[in-house]
Order: structure tokens, then sequence, then C-alpha cells
């Protein structure tokens, strides 16, 4: 009997391992979001995934989100990256709402969209 092999969808925070990093970037097996959604991460293998943290540092580009065990996860909305999801062992924590996918994309959009002039 085969096993359905787990696939990230948008809004799924996910155990994954992020070594090798450089630098500032987020490193070792952390929590992250999945910020692409599912079909794209199942035909290239990769997905766009957001760092968390359990520090809350009071920085602008922090989304906090509670999870079912009552902790606090702290997402790092200007360290997104892509990962192989497969090779970085991404695995199922659980689904956060709408209203978290979108305070994360909110903060990226202020990085990486010009603003009207």
């Amino acid at each position: 009997m085969s096993r359905r092999q787990f696939v990230p969808d948008r809004g799924d925070l996910v155990w994954i391992t992020l070594n090798p990093a450089s630098g500032h970037e987020q490193a070792g097996r952390r929590p992250a979001l999945v910020l692409s959604p599912r079909s794209y991460n199942r035909k290239t293998g990769l997905c766009v995934i957001c760092p968390a943290t359990r520090q809350r540092k009071g920085y602008a580009f922090e989304v906090v989100t509670v999870g079912p065990d009552g902790q606090e996860t702290v997402l790092l909305a200007d360290h997104i990256r892509n990962a192989d999801w497969k090779v970085r062992r991404a695995e199922f924590m659980y689904h956060v709402g709408q209203k978290v996918i979108d305070a994360v994309i909110a903060r990226l959009e202020a990085l990486i969209v010009t603003p009207d002039a």
C-alpha cells in the first residue's frame, strides 16, 4: 500500500531544514509558512516560504500567529526564499488562516512594490 506524499500548500506551516544558510539568513530546522500554491509546489518540487522563529523582536516585518498548541510563531516576511521541500524534508504542522497569509503578503509588498509616484 502506498502512502500519499505530502505536498505543501499556501497557508501550511511546515517544519523544514534551512541549512546551509549564509550571513543573516534563518538556518536550522524550523517552522516556515508556505506562500506558493500546491500546484506550483507539486510541479516544481519547490515552494516559496517565509521562515519563522519563536522570538518576537517587534520588527516591522514580523507577523505573529498563535498555533493550536497556544505558542506564538513569528513569521519573518522579509526573509522569504524558495526551497526544495522534498530535499529539505518539509513536514506539515498546521494550516494558518487567510488573515495571516494576507498580513505576510502585505509586508512583503512593502518591500517589492514600487509606490505610485
